[in-house]
Parts: structure tokens; sequence; C-alpha cells
């Protein structure tokens, strides 16, 4: 027996040993860091659950141990994607949550505007995250996207009444005049639609949320009730070239991106006070019908036509106009509602990029979820398909955490995996 026991530990680090030049020799390639043709063709074994919570954890190791894991769940969504079926079956397929998950839920309709390009898997990931039935959504998918794209997420749309894709097409993936005038565009449509939301969320195919569509309502009756979420300040002199410059400007996507020619205007309409600020906003929706009926909204927006990234001037300048619904005039740069590494702040807001920087900002790698999960914030950008395991470790403790707080029983399609 006292020789079992000094042989024991023995066993347990070869066994150890063996598993990992196993591992090693299944796949001794790195981690691409080009978005892989099918990000779902690797499998991350039978415990995605125990990698993410060790992930979740930051312990040392797991970053390593990730790097042989993909998607395990992605071909699974395309399969459903790609051919037009039954709609229950999707919805059920696809684990989509069909009925509010609590009173003040039901009694609290968001609408979202959410641009998407590329990344069909991710983009199934992210609007199921959000989706809540009493919820409305306008997608607008970006004009030059492959038409296959295009049609498959037609079909998903297809199957549920409070989904419905932009009238009118664009280009989304590049800062612009377009991109902001598909957020009006989709803010038309929202406010003519059946559901009477309260605030709109505008997101991108690179956004994840970290926190519960319960948890996300909270913070706006708490600390935004009645007003808008614009982040911003007004423009500094050293930036004036963003608004009274014609030279091009280097986008988030890498695009290059100037005033077209002979529709700049110097100086803006009805002597507003020019605002830098965020892209991303939560209005009310009071706010979003001033946007589209208020002359001093709409002359701005033809100004906006001559400004290189308008949309981080428009929605920040309407939010400071003392009169304007749910305005903010006196904010800065709070409220931010997404959780983003910068370059510029690492080392002193955050431990640095463990996947990899893209124009200034991180595109998180299994390493960064310990980091993101500790944020107060309500969304991560950027999460793409170049690591398809942070999409999917948070989507699985984000549906967990929506069905710990529910009020109603969970019906079974609803879980993504069993506790």
């Amino acid at each position: 027996m006292s020789q079992l026991r000094v042989t024991k530990p023995g066993l347990l680090v070869c066994t150890a040993v063996c598993v990992c030049v196993f591992l090693y020799l299944r796949d001794p390639a790195p981690e691409e860091l080009t978005e892989p043709t099918d990000p779902a063709a690797v499998e991350c074994g039978f415990y995605p659950d125990e990698l993410c919570l060790a992930l979740f954890e930051g312990k040392e190791a797991a970053p390593q141990i990730a790097k042989f894991c993909k998607n395990p769940h992605g071909s699974q969504i395309l399969a459903h994607m790609h051919r037009a079926g039954n709609c229950s079956q999707v919805s059920q397929k696809v684990h989509f949550i069909t009925r509010p998950l609590s009173a003040e839920e039901a009694n609290f309709s968001l609408a979202y505007i959410v641009s998407t390009h590329k990344d069909l898997t991710m983009f199934v990931q992210l609007l199921r995250a959000i989706y809540m039935p009493q919820n409305v959504y306008c997608i607008h998918v970006d004009k030059e996207a492959p038409k296959k794209y295009k049609s498959a997420v037609q079909t998903l749309v297809n199957c549920f009444e409070n989904i419905f894709i932009s009238s009118k097409g664009g280009r989304v993936a590049r800062t612009g005049f377009t991109r902001l005038q598909a957020d009006i565009t989709c803010m038309k449509e929202l406010v003519r639609s059946k559901f009477q939301w309260s605030y709109v969320i505008n997101l991108c195919g690179q956004d994840f949320p970290i926190k519960t569509n319960k948890e996300i309502i909270g913070y706006i009756r708490s600390k935004w009730a009645d007003k808008n979420v614009t982040p911003g300040v007004i423009q500094l002199p050293n930036v004036t070239s963003r608004t009274s410059g014609r030279q091009p400007e280097l986008t988030p996507e890498g695009s290059i991106h100037g005033a077209p020619e002979g529709r700049f205007k110097e100086e803006p309409p009805h002597n507003l006070t020019i605002y830098f600020g965020s892209t991303y906003y939560v209005l009310t929706r009071k706010f979003v019908e001033f946007v589209l009926t208020d002359i001093r909204a709409r002359d701005l927006l033809q100004w906006c036509r001559g400004v290189p990234s308008p949309e981080q001037h428009y929605w920040v300048t309407l939010n400071r106009l003392k009169d304007a619904p749910g305005a903010t005039p006196d904010a800065g740069w709070e409220g931010a509602i997404r959780a983003v590494k910068w370059r510029n702040e690492e080392g002193s807001v955050h431990d640095g990029c463990k996947g990899r920087y893209v124009h200034g900002s991180c595109v998180y790698g299994p390493g960064d979820l310990s980091w993101i999960i500790r944020s107060p914030l309500l969304f991560a950008n950027r999460v793409d398909s170049t690591a398809p395991l942070v999409a999917t470790c948070l989507e699985r403790r984000h549906r967990l955490q929506a069905l710990r707080q529910a009020e109603v029983p969970a019906e079974p399609h609803w879980r993504l995996q069993q506790e």
C-alpha cells in the first residue's frame, strides 16, 4: 500500500504529460490571427464550460489550452441559417428565448439597431443573446455583404415578427455618413413599428453583451432614467480638423474615408456647438422622435454629409441641447456602455490585450475573458471569429445568468448547456 502511495503522484504526472503531448500533436500549429475559413472546424473537447470557467478565473494555463479550442457550436448554427425551414425549429434549434423572463422585462421594451457585414455565426450568437420577444430589432446588413450572407440573415429574420431588416441598404462596415444614415433609417422604422419600446441601443457585429436584459434595464433605470447616454465632450481646437478639414481619416475598420468633395460646410447650422463623442448610444424614444422631426436635427444631418465620421458628432451634439428630450447638457465622457481595451490605455486602464490590436483597439482573445466579465459596462467590443471561444464562453455564461434571474420556468431549448 505504501508503494502505491509513492507511485500514484508519478502516475498522475505521467498522465498529464501524455495529455499535453496528445493535444500538441493533434494541432501543432499556432493560433491563427486571420479569420478562419470555418471557425467551427475544430472542437473544444468535451468540456467548453470547464475551460471557460478557468478562463473567467484567470488561470494561467487556460489561454494556452484555449489555443487548441474552436467554437464547438458554430456549425450547428450555420446548418440552420443557410436554408429556409420550419421557423419553430429554427427558434428552438438555435436556442432563442421565446417568452419574457420577468414582469419587469415584459413591461420595458428595448429597441436595438444592429449593423452587420460578416461572421454569420457571431451575428447569430449576438442576436440570440440580446433577443427577447418583447423587444424589437432593426438589422442593417451592409450592402456589399455576400449574397449568401444576406440570404441567411433574411432566413432568420423571417421567423420573428419583432426582427426586421432595414429597408435601405448602405455601407455600415465603415464610418461615414452612410453609417449615420443607416441608424436614422432604422429609427424611422422602429418608431413606425407596433412595439412601444422605451430606449434604443445601437450595436455592431463585434459587440457582445456582458449584462443580461434584466441587468441592462436595471442600469438604465437606476443611472439614466429618462436620459440619453451619449458620452462626449466639446470638440477641442486640436481636433477641429475632424469637422473643418478635408484630410482623410483612418476608421476603426481600417478604411480611409474623407469628406465628399464640394459638400463640406465650414459652419454648423443654427450656430450649434459641435461635440465629439461615441458612435454608440442609449437613447429615449422621445429623443429619437425629436431627432426625426426637429429642424436643427435635420439641418445638422445634412451638414454631416461633409464631415468625416459624423456619427461621432451627431448624437452627442444634439443630446447637449438643453431643450432636447432626455438631454444631458452638462455630461462628459461618463456613460460608456462598451468595454474596450484601447492600446493607449494599456497599463493604466487594463493589463494589455491578450488577443491582438487592430487600429488601436483589442480584438479579444481567450486570455481577456477574466477582464471582460469584471467590467461594469453592458457590452464587450471587439469580439470576432478569430477567437470564437471568446463568444462561446461569454454567451454560455450570459445565458446561465439570464435563466438564473428568470421568474418563469426555463424551457429546455433555452439552455445552451446542462447546469
